[in-house]
């Protein structure tokens, strides 16, 4: 189900690197959440486990290594030399079934190793959770499902990525969906965040960092300076590359109020990921005016959970006032052309985190701007809201 060591989103060897370069000794540990709360049973559990197992048979090879090392030069090559002997470990990956039948998987390991994961881990259980239901793609009218969001994408200019790995229905039809982007959508379609495809095909490998990136500082220097510090930390690492940042960690609103003019100055763009598109965009263009910003030098990429009809009535809302694009995922690599048919909605967050094997384990949350998007203990999350003043 995972076909390389590279079938995975962009964001996560970036992320590690940073890791690997500011924090070697940070621990963390990444908790499975099914928002669906769905049921399992022995045979899916008996399976999670086989393919699991599999990971640690991926390695990076030499082609590979030849890949990354000439075109994502953003990330320091001392970084892929160590990711060439880099090996999953499947025993530190915890699994088993809750007694209402709900799913629980952990791992703990040093943050720079432990963030890869991640998107692994999700792609098998939704993957596996489709096969178990006996549920398969119809490649023809999914095909044809893409062509109708092709057409409004290209008669609308509409630039997008495209962002489903962890979600996606099946490695198989993640691959002919970004064969039909290449070929549909090659003006518009920027690239890939799965580093493995975007090699294979020729295409763009997208992406920056993590609301895990923020969550992390937010456990080892506090709320209130989170934001802001994780941005630094960014910064220091790759010196304005990958500029654009992820904002709803701890709510729009909260991101904004720390976001220095240095900072919005240096920084390419936003991502939005919750909360109302229109109404966060207004707060995004607010903000870089009283910076004394145009914001037209800037863009907003939108990923939750569009839809292109969607798309485009956001676009045509922000066109002409900043540089609009997207990050598309589950709408592409989970439309297997079945009625009827509802992709897995899970994720896998940070839930704790120390800055060294010394120091205490903390615990970190997830504030976005959806109230079903939050994530971590309720304890935590009471202590979150309070320092970040989110309840004022």
């Amino acid at each position: 189900m995972i076909l390389s060591i590279l079938d995975t989103d962009l964001y996560k060897f970036s992320t590690s690197n940073a890791y690997f370069q500011l924090y070697p000794l940070a621990e963390g540990t990444f908790k499975f959440q099914d928002r669906a709360k769905e049921v399992y049973d022995d045979d899916f559990l008996a399976g999670l486990k086989a393919e699991v197992a599999k990971l640690g048979t991926l390695g990076l090879t030499d082609e590979e290594f030849g890949y990354v090392t000439r075109k994502i030069r953003y990330i320091s090559r001392s970084y892929w030399e160590w990711l060439r002997g880099f090996r999953f470990e499947p025993g530190k990956v915890e699994i088993a079934l809750d007694e209402e039948g709900h799913l629980q998987m952990e791992v703990t390991d040093y943050l720079y190793k432990v963030t890869l994961y991640e998107v692994p881990l999700l792609a098998i259980v939704a993957e596996l959770r489709n096969r178990r239901k006996g549920v398969v793609a119809d490649e023809n009218k999914a095909l044809a499902l893409l062509e109708g969001k092709m057409k409004i994408a290209n008669d609308n200019a509409l630039v997008f990525s495209e962002f489903g790995t962890r979600r996606r229905f099946s490695s198989d039809l993640h691959e002919t969906i970004v064969k039909g982007l290449k070929e549909m959508c090659p003006k518009y379609c920027a690239g890939t965040s799965n580093v493995y495809f975007a090699m294979k095909y020729g295409m763009t490998p997208i992406g920056t960092f993590p609301h895990e990136w923020v969550m992390f500082h937010s456990g080892v220097f506090g709320y209130k300076r989170a934001n802001y510090l994780s941005l630094e930390d960014w910064i220091k690492v790759y010196d304005g590359a990958l500029g654009t940042a992820l904002i709803d960690t701890f709510t729009t609103g909260s991101f904004l109020r720390t976001l220095t003019m240095k900072q919005a100055k240096l920084l390419d763009g936003f991502r939005q990921d919750s909360g109302d598109e229109k109404e966060i965009g207004d707060m995004i263009i607010a903000r870089l005016k009283e910076f004394g910003i145009d914001p037209s030098s800037k863009v907003i990429v939108f990923s939750n959970a569009l839809t292109f009809p969607r798309y485009k009535e956001v676009a045509d809302y922000f066109r002409g006032r900043i540089k609009i694009s997207a990050g598309i995922g589950t709408n592409l690599t989970c439309d297997p052309g079945i009625d009827g048919y509802k992709p897995a909605n899970i994720v896998m967050k940070l839930s704790r985190c120390r800055m060294s094997g010394k120091d205490p384990w903390e615990k970190v949350v997830k504030i976005s701007d959806d109230l079903g998007k939050h994530m971590g203990d309720d304890r935590e999350f009471e202590i979150a809201t309070y320092s970040l003043h989110l309840n004022d």
